[in-house]
């Protein structure tokens, strides 16, 4: 069994919707820490839910990110994480997390990188004009939403109205992380 940790700064859809899979057994791992630099975060509650150790954490209160990021490797290594899940995780990984756990940090984007990197990437590409919309899952590296692609997949939406493409998309989001999860810990 895989040990996952996921990081997460807002609402956490996909916190859950990974650790439903993991319970219903179209996983085999667990989550078993949710790591959070938002106190107000409402994956949180969803945490408190379904019983996952959390660390929450502020950026400001440490000297510099290589600390904040040797403090949250450490955490990763006490729960014996094997795999890390960026959900909605709004901070660049630094070298640190990267070195410690290189190949193993995954992310999951809004959009059909390399296009529409960064915040609000629906918005942009809503803006754009574009009629297929998308998700992507990547490893991650320094660079904002860099990194070699791992899974994507499409879909068609020629409207305007962001709150319907973010819906649209966190139903395609939930079932393509949970996917590529499966592959990565059954290679």
């Amino acid at each position: 069994m895989t040990n996952l940790a996921i990081f997460a700064s807002g609402n956490g859809t996909n916190y859950e919707a990974i650790v439903s899979a993991c319970a219903n057994g179209l996983l085999d791992a667990r989550v078993v820490l949710l790591v959070t630099d938002n106190p107000d975060a409402y994956v949180l509650e969803r945490a408190k839910k379904y019983g996952t150790a959390t660390f929450v954490f502020r950026a400001k209160e440490y000297a510099s990110k290589a600390e904040y990021e040797t403090v949250l490797a450490d955490e990763l290594d006490r729960h014996q994480v094997q795999l890390v899940c960026l959900a909605g995780y709004m901070r660049l990984v630094g070298s640190v997390l990267l070195s410690r756990y290189a190949g193993r940090i995954i992310n999951i984007h809004p959009s059909l990188l390399p296009a529409f990197k960064g915040k609000d990437a629906v918005e942009q590409a809503l803006a754009y004009g574009v009629k297929v919309l998308g998700v992507t899952v990547h490893y991650v590296d320094e660079s904002l939403d860099g990194g070699k692609i791992i899974a994507q997949r499409a879909y068609p939406y020629e409207g305007s109205d962001p709150e319907e493409a973010h819906r649209l998309g966190h139903e395609i989001e939930h079932t393509l992380y949970v996917e590529t999860i499966r592959q990565l810990i059954n290679a």
